[in-house]
């Protein structure tokens, strides 16, 4: 199965590989590559922070330290590296083979690689964004902020953040199939490891809550690439933004921390020699919490005009997603209580990370108050408040590349190295942070402060650079261990208990001996090879009666590849598709200029008064064009590869038992798009409530042309499921005509459609004409796209059917089609009587 799959001291290993383990661990080097990038932009501006009115850095300059440091820490270091340890780790803790689909999970990686790229290279398009890591509206677009305004690297940072947030909505889906549909027999939710579902409920949360910021951003580039004006206003725009931001921004605290407190459970556990105390009343907490994050995002904005009564709702809302923290923590401490503690270097760093979360939780029940918010917020308390909560995730984050070292590596490292490590770390992090409560009068994100503050500063960029070399310890320890640790047993911990550590260190390609199964109430391997008896041995050698066949028989989703079928790890397509978006990005990262000379032939009076510079970038038109043709033609590539991907036969699958990986991992694809789009809806709804719902009019010029376009998709997804009927009688002439019909309706729908946007323009109504006109365009717009995609999927299925009579022996990708169709028409019966009789 892995003869023929290259060695790990091969270039082209990284680059084609699809294997859970190989990507957990381009996603951790990857991650700490950019923890060293942001943390250099760190000590930029502490050292400008050294006395009042700072020179090293110009005013630009600082502004793009300081925000590019924020989103990069937040962004591009402390979700992947979670990530990365997931990637290793949450296959082999359930009993899974790999991720339900292996190209997206390496998909998903090269989107996160090229977003970072396309990030550093913003710095050298005439400096990068300089509006602060939240991007608060109005300056986040180029007429407030001149800096951006004469650059592109502003509109590539926003881009690039784009690009990311598009690679977890694909993880996120991956795993979420993988692991409600491939846990080990016998495995079920509740005894699934604390880390794993810490993750689990990570991935929930990320569906929605990137979802609203993949929204927000949409909106963003919209204004900054097409001229919209959905943030340029006075009509509320500052607040529509703060809306769309935290509601994703306070679930990130918890997707940032989650994977965090799931290692400190692990450690606690293993180097306690206990059960974490009430460990299913901490499963509940983490839940509660889970659902609580979207119910308090209103707490970052008590300094708005939101009206008292509502302020007073989400302060009590904050208060309470404190509760089930509180029980978390007292069961880590009773653990503690209870077990017999050894201070190994994991341990250290995971109780360090509790210390550090406590004092950071109890400085945040201030903020939480409405009347002391008011003093508090915009200043140095805030900065360390935020830092002490998620830089103590960082702290557990760090006790995990300990503790799973010798797992993923095969080798053990210096302890006292270690522990001398955990030491520098600790004082470097409280001399760095506790200054700025002392200092909190000064305000953030700017370098003019009082005189008096001046010695916390210092002290606080002294911690900096303490913190800072307590990293390079950690490199030198891994690296010396690397290098000439001694070889690890397969358990170097003596009470850890998930099944990383019943295998090989590091694992073998496959995971696993045999078929892992905690049937018994322990973990157990059984061979499902047939014996001449029908039946299978155990590891033990107990009799096993499972039988695959008939486990594939009566699983209902049919996904699962019999166990003779070769298993594929290796693919280069999901490089070549990271690749050729980056660089059709990269493109429309500079396509401002000539977007506005559109605007200048289309409309020369407003593009007088709005103060524009027409520039045709002929260069940045290119790079789009060879972007857009690589990503086609990758993409081509990808749909027609032959991929199998490992499969488990015999699983527990609850809740989704009769729901196949495909058809699941579109439904959680789906129900991201569904806050996508709700979002859009709601920024219209918004709006116009601000604005008095009575003063604008519907702007499509015809309703009759929206009620055609309303009866031409529901028509085409009567022909989708006729499609799907053909596809199962193995009617290919029927499939090609329904699918072509589909095609065609979807075509008359983009006519008609365009058909009234030129009957707009011809009369004066541009998309950068007017905020009512902007949402109009780019919501109407969206969907188009939708509808362009799903044109494109259904005329590369045509091809399938032509060529290789796709689709004859298994309609399922037909189905699969319909579902994303059928939303896309759902979505239309929306927008119409919004946009077209209201």
């Amino acid at each position: 199965m892995s003869e023929h799959f290259p060695p790990r001291t091969s270039i082209k290993r990284w680059l084609v590989t699809t294997n859970h383990k190989d990507v957990g661990i381009l996603y951790l080097v990857t991650a700490f590559f950019f923890l060293i990038f942001g943390g250099v932009l760190a000590l930029l501006f502490r050292v400008q922070l050294w006395s009042p009115g700072g020179t090293l850095l110009s005013n630009s300059g600082f502004n793009q330290a300081v925000s590019i440091h924020g989103l990069v820490m937040v962004f591009w270091f402390l979700s992947p590296v979670a990530t990365g340890f997931a990637n290793y780790l949450v296959p082999l803790q359930i009993g899974a083979k790999d991720l339900a689909f292996p190209r997206l999970n390496a998909l998903s990686y090269w989107f996160y690689l090229f977003s970072g790229v396309l990030l550093a290279i913003s710095f050298f398009q005439g400096g990068s964004f300089e509006g602060g890591w939240t991007m608060y509206a109005p300056l986040n677009v180029p007429m407030y902020t001149p800096a951006v305004q004469a650059t592109t690297g502003g509109t590539a940072a926003i881009v690039a953040l784009l690009l990311f947030v598009t690679s977890i909505t694909v993880g996120t889906v991956n795993f979420l199939t993988t692991m409600h549909r491939s846990r080990a027999e016998g495995l079920g939710l509740w005894n699934v490891p604390l880390f794993s579902w810490s993750w689990l409920l990570t991935v929930w949360m990320m569906l929605f809550a990137f979802a609203a910021l993949l929204a927000a951003l949409l909106l963003l580039v919209s204004d900054k690439i097409l001229l919209t004006q959905y943030f340029v206003t006075d009509q509320g725009s500052s607040l529509l933004w703060a809306h769309l931001f935290w509601f994703f921004g306070h679930p990130e605290v918890y997707i940032v921390f989650f994977p965090a407190l799931g290692i400190m459970f692990e450690t606690f556990q293993t180097f306690t020699g206990r059960r974490i105390v009430g460990r299913k009343w901490v499963i509940i907490a983490m839940v509660l919490v889970a659902v609580q994050s979207f119910l308090v995002w209103m707490h970052h904005m008590f300094l708005t005009t939101i009206n008292l009564e509502i302020k007073t709702l989400f302060m009590a809302t904050t208060i309470g997603i404190s509760l089930p923290f509180d029980l978390m923590v007292f069961s880590l401490i009773y653990t503690m209580v209870k077990g017999r503690v050894r201070f190994t270097t994991p341990f250290l760093f995971s109780l360090g990370a509790l210390v550090l979360f406590i004092l950071g939780g109890i400085t945040g029940v201030f903020l939480g108050a409405v009347v002391l918010d008011y003093e508090f917020r915009g200043t140095y308390w805030v900065v360390a408040h935020f830092h002490y909560v998620m830089v103590s995730g960082v702290t557990a984050l760090v006790g995990g590349v300990y503790y799973w070292w010798p797992k993923m590596t095969g080798k053990m490292y210096d302890e006292l190295l270690g522990k001398v490590n955990f030491a520098v770390y600790f004082v470097g992090f409280n001399l760095l942070y506790f200054p700025m409560f002392l200092a909190w009068e000064t305000p953030r994100r700017v370098f003019h402060y009082a005189d008096g503050m001046q010695i916390y500063h210092q002290m606080a960029t002294v911690g900096a650079f303490v913190l800072g070399s307590s990293f390079l310890i950690m490199f030198y320890t891994l690296g010396k261990s690397l290098v000439s640790g001694p070889d690890a047993p397969d358990n170097p911990w003596e009470f850890s208990r998930t099944a990383e550590w019943a295998i090989p260190s590091p694992p073998p390609l496959e995971n696993w001996p045999g078929r892992p199964s905690y049937a018994s109430g322990r973990l157990e391997f059984v061979d499902d090879t047939p014996a001449t008896d029908g039946g299978a041995t155990t590891d033990g050698g107990a009799m096993a009666t499972a039988d695959a066949g008939a486990a594939l028989e009566r699983d209902h989703g049919h996904d699962h590849a019999t166990a003779e079928e070769h298993v594929d790890h290796a693919s280069i397509w999901p490089f070549g598709i990271g690749l050729g978006l980056f660089i059709t990005l990269l493109g429309a990262s500079g396509m401002t200029g000539t977007v506005a000379a559109l605007v200048e032939s289309l409309d020369p009076e407003y593009f007088e008064s709005a103060g524009l510079t027409a520039n045709v970038s002929y260069l940045y038109s290119g790079i789009t064009v060879v972007g857009v043709a690589t990503l086609g033609y990758t993409l081509f590539e990808f749909g027609r590869e032959r991929f199998t991907a490992p499969t488990m036969a015999i699983a527990e699958r609850w809740p989704f038992e009769n729901v196949g990986n495909t058809k699941l991992g579109v439904w959680f694809f789906l129900a991201s798009d569904v806050v996508v789009f709700g979002a859009f809806i709601g920024a219209y709804v918004f709006m116009r409530i601000y604005a008095g719902w009575g003063s604008w009019d519907p702007v499509p010029p015809f309703t009759q042309l929206g009620l055609l376009n309303t009866y031409i998709l529901l028509t085409s997804s009567f022909t989708v499921i006729l499609a799907l009927v053909m596809a199962e009688r193995k009617n290919k002439t029927g499939l090609l005509a329904t699918l072509g019909t589909t095609v065609l309706l979807g075509l008359t729908f983009m006519g008609v459609k365009a058909y009234e946007w030129s009957y707009e323009f011809s009369h004066g109504i541009f998309w950068f004409t007017d905020l009512h006109y902007s949402m109009y365009f780019v919501t109407t717009g969206l969907h188009g796209l939708h509808v362009l995609l799903g044109l494109f999927v259904a005329v590369f299925m045509i091809y399938r059917v032509i060529s290789i009579d796709a689709y004859l022996e298994d309609s399922r990708p037909v189905e699969f089609f319909g579902l994303y169709w059928h939303f896309v028409d759902i979505v239309w019966v929306f927008l119409f009587p919004l946009f077209y009789l209201m």
